[in-house]
């Protein structure tokens, strides 16, 4: 069994001791930074600590030395921002501290992302993402697109303040089967609700999954407003996306 003591960098292990409780989380990642090469744990090492050059270096080094894009991609990126997301969401860091480390991530898929559209890897689907209708709130969401990009999807972002009719034309638009909504108000959130109606009204119900997340939000009212699911966090979002991309495909 993966041991946190065997994993090479030093800064790794560190965060996954000081900062992730959940058991089934630490034994995740313990085994996940035992796989990954020295390398990639230097590229999530440096991502976590928010250091766009040296994940922008070490991506390109990574890349002229032979290493795969998706493997950069999976190993270092998703890999460190994934530490960061769950330490976001246990009050360990803030909005700051999470945009500097996604700006990094950014470096990174800068090299990436040009490779992958080059390579004629298919997506695994289209995800429509906005903050619903009179909420203005969007760190959440933006987290989420940067790692629904990072694990395969293409993301179509409507931003804040986004009606129930821009979700259905945008869907119509892109031919879209997934769409994500936010919100961080609760008086927003009955607009949740209304977009589900608006897509029934259109006769685009049956072709669509919603996935539903902000604070405020539980999975017994994401199942109150007739969405396909709740994600609690961005790694959560994205498990659940690939899961609901199965059923529409």
């Amino acid at each position: 069994m993966a041991q946190l003591s065997d994993i090479a960098n030093e800064f790794i292990r560190l965060e996954i001791e000081e900062f992730l409780e959940r058991p089934e989380e630490i034994e995740r990642n313990v085994a996940l930074f035992n796989r990954v090469s020295p390398a990639m744990q230097d590229i999530a090492a440096a991502l976590i600590d928010g250091d766009d050059v040296t994940v922008d270096r070490l991506t390109r080094e990574a890349l002229d030395g032979g290493v795969g894009a998706l493997e950069i991609m999976d190993d270092g990126l998703i890999a460190g921002m994934g530490i960061v997301g769950i330490k976001f969401r246990e009050g360990y860091v803030f909005v700051p501290e999470v945009l500097v480390s996604a700006r990094a991530m950014k470096a990174g898929m800068a090299h990436i992302e040009p490779i992958l559209a080059a390579s004629g890897v298919e997506p695994i689907g289209t995800v429509i993402m906005g903050t619903v209708q009179g909420d203005l709130h969007d760190i959440g969401k933006n987290l989420c697109i940067m790692m629904l990009r990072g694990g395969g999807f293409t993301v179509i972002d409507l931003g804040v303040n986004t009606s129930p009719a821009e979700f259905v034309a945008a869907v119509e638009e892109h031919r879209a089967h997934l769409i994500g909504m936010s919100a961080l108000l609760t008086t927003t959130m009955p607009n949740m609700a209304k977009t589900v109606e608006a897509f029934k009204d259109a006769g685009l119900r049956e072709s669509v999954r919603f996935m539903v997340g902000g604070a405020p939000v539980t999975p017994e009212f994401g199942k109150d407003v007739g969405a396909d699911g709740y994600g609690k966090d961005a790694l959560a979002c994205v498990e659940l996306a690939k899961k609901l991309a199965v059923e529409v495909n």
